[in-house]
């Protein structure tokens, strides 16, 4: 008809329907839908580095609470020890190992040399450079030096078991946020132990030092729930380490060294029994 003009369905609108266009690689329009009917958004996984830090957050903060009770019984010892105040709290603030500091407190109660504090040390915490191998495996390759200084610094037990059983690549701002309240919770644990522990009975502060064992408890329990091979692996490493204790020849070598060869011997079996396929290993990934 003369004097009509052409809708024009570039702009959007024909007749009561709503024209998507895609300009993608092809630069053509596909896909009509009806009007009113919004374009569905589509869902981003949240990996904001405060999202992150919240998520550190709730996560280490029932581990700083255990802190606090077992770096009470800390510094208790540290005083005996003759430790005064800032020399047990600086060194609570620096070394995030309990058995090692425990280690260290009784090497300086007996005035030993320096060089078997040193070896006491490195056999008591290799374990952490395990534990930062594994998590090597799980940060993104592209992370920088002082991220992963930074992460290492944090790694103990217990943040490593939260870091570790976390699926996908791991945040650095992650493990921040639970070392945040972690390493307060160690430091004014130990604190707290100089000032107050010899006002407290002993059976309150032996029943203190039960807490590192139930962080441990709230750790693996979940996770073995969750898959069977985890609790196999749990069980197993369970009574080695006892048998290891009880053993006559086994029970003589030093803690710290039982626990590197349980770790090592362990894990490489489980990870020859139970190997992770190439699907699964994607799927947590993602």
């Amino acid at each position: 008809m003369v004097g009509l003009k052409r809708p024009d369905i570039t702009q959007g609108y024909f007749y009561g329907s709503h024209i998507t266009k895609d300009h993608g690689r092809n630069g053509g329009m596909r896909g009509i839908k009806p009007a009113g009917q919004e374009e569905p958004q589509q869902k981003t996984r949240p990996d904001t580095r405060r999202y992150q830090f919240k998520e550190g957050l709730r996560d280490g903060m029932p581990i700083a609470l255990g802190y606090l009770a077992v770096s009470f019984t800390l510094g208790i010892q540290a005083k005996e020890a003759g430790m005064g105040i800032w020399e047990a709290t600086v060194m609570s603030l620096v070394n995030l190992t309990s058995a090692g500091e425990f280690a260290a407190l009784t090497i300086i109660s007996t005035a030993s040399s320096y060089l078997e504090m040193a070896i006491s040390q490195l056999v008591i915490n290799l374990r952490y450079m395990l534990m930062s191998f594994a998590l090597s495996q799980k940060v993104a390759p592209e992370l920088s030096v002082p991220h992963r200084m930074g992460m290492a610094f944090g790694v103990t037990d217990e943040i490593f078991g939260i870091s570790v059983g976390r699926e996908g690549k791991l945040d650095p701002f992650y493990n921040y946020g639970a070392m945040s309240v972690a390493v307060p919770g160690w430091t004014i644990g130990t604190l707290l132990g100089v000032v107050m522990g010899n006002v407290l009975p002993d059976s309150v502060v032996s029943a203190l030092s039960l807490a590192l064992y139930g962080m441990f408890l709230a750790i693996i329990i979940p996770k073995s729930g969750e898959d069977k091979h985890v609790l196999v692996a749990v069980i197993v490493a369970m009574t080695a380490s006892w048998l290891c204790s009880r053993l006559p020849v086994l029970r003589d070598i030093s803690a710290g060294t039982r626990i590197i060869a349980l770790t090592v011997v362990i894990a490489f079996l489980a990870a020859v029994a139970f190997p992770v396929g190439e699907e699964e290993e994607a799927h947590h990934e993602q």
